[in-house]
């Protein structure tokens, strides 16, 4: 019996093999070419999208015949900032950055600049720095007009009289997008805020007074608890305004432990699959998704085409002003999901399994 061999050869960079099988037939693939490492820097694991993002990034750079070094800072200002550095001294090629601290990286991005690595800001805005070359991301204000929207649907404004209770929770400060997505529900609740239509019993509606530290859960479930004890006490609630998901099921968790009040409508953020399953049952009212594959995709796409010395694609270069320059940005579109089309969105579109939502 022969026995398969395997010849190999290079031609333009690209690694040819030629499997010559039993019967004699050579079987041809073409492997990618080696371009070199990739730096990838998030912000935590704490939050399952962000794992998604950089399993799904790592996976099509290296389709590419990219290498990937993939790092989580885990909410570590220093950390990452240490982390970005050790990428530019190991010489990777670029720079693909979801930000802890988005006016945090001048410095380092500095080194990058210096060294001509092309950055990439993933999802959150890196601030207060020329180095710092596309954007990739979603319509972050529509983010917060979705929210809103619901809101004002679910409480049958503007037909309604009224006035209905709302509470507000913002992200965290450090993050320029938590300003979009506050700013967006705003551009829709404040003129009912205005009318008395709405109101908010605590008298907390300033970014300021509403935002939430790292984005942490816990946070707000002490704030929302606080709130139920002190102004809200005695009173109804029909509604909170939370950016994110992993706000939501803390503020739901301390609503839940306020016994004999109802469960009012409480908005969120990615999807999470936890909040899937609260939105299946019934508690946690919505969720704005964004399909971080397809985020995924166009940052890989940004990078390569600079690394091919084109010009990405691009379609937002007015929004996004870090303090320094306007940082062209591609945007994606943020979709509504709640119990009535969760399935349809989630399931059908692969993003979920039935099974996962059913565990």
């Amino acid at each position: 019996m022969r026995v398969p061999g395997v010849l190999r050869w290079v031609a333009a960079g690209v690694t040819v093999l030629v499997t010559v099988a039993s019967c004699g037939a050579p079987e041809i693939s073409v492997a990618a070419p080696d371009r070199g490492t990739v730096g990838i820097a998030l912000p935590t694991t704490k939050s399952a999208r962000w794992i998604s993002d950089g399993e799904n990034m790592a996976q099509q750079f290296e389709l590419l015949g990219y290498r990937t070094d993939l790092k989580y800072a885990e909410d570590d200002v220093k950390g990452q900032v240490a982390q970005i550095q050790e990428m530019i001294d190991a010489k990777v090629r670029a720079l693909v950055i979801g930000a802890v601290d988005g006016g945090a990286l001048k410095d380092v991005l500095a080194a990058a600049g210096a060294a001509q690595i092309p950055v990439i800001a993933y999802d959150r805005l890196i601030r207060d720095t020329p180095d710092v070359d596309y954007y990739a991301s979603f319509d972050n204000f529509k983010v917060g007009v979705i929210q809103a929207r619901y809101i004002v649907k679910k409480l049958g404004l503007p037909r309604a009289e009224g006035p209905f209770n709302v509470e507000l929770f913002a992200g965290s400060p450090d993050d320029n997008n938590a300003n979009f997505f506050f700013n967006g529900a705003m551009s829709v609740l404040r003129p009912y805020l205005r009318s008395g239509k709405l109101r908010v019993v605590s008298g907390e509606t300033s970014f300021r007074d509403v935002a939430t530290m790292r984005w942490d859960g816990a946070i707000a479930k002490t704030r929302m608890a606080r709130l139920l004890r002190g102004p809200l006490a005695g009173e109804d609630l029909d509604a909170v305004l939370s950016p994110y998901d992993g706000l939501s099921r803390g503020i739901l968790d301390a609503i839940s432990a306020d016994r004999g009040r109802d469960i009012p409508i409480v908005t969120g953020q990615d999807a999470e699959l936890e909040s899937v399953k609260l939105i299946a049952s019934g508690k946690q009212a919505e969720t704005v998704y964004k399909d971080t594959r397809e985020l995924a995709k166009v940052a890989v796409q940004m990078t390569n085409s600079q690394l091919f010395g084109e010009t990405p694609e691009v379609n937002d270069t007015k929004q996004y002003d870090n303090g320094v320059k306007v940082v062209p940005a591609f945007l994606l579109q943020p979709v509504d999901v709640d119990k009535v089309n969760y399935r349809r969105v989630l399931v059908d579109g692969g993003y979920f399994t039935a099974e996962q939502l059913s565990e």
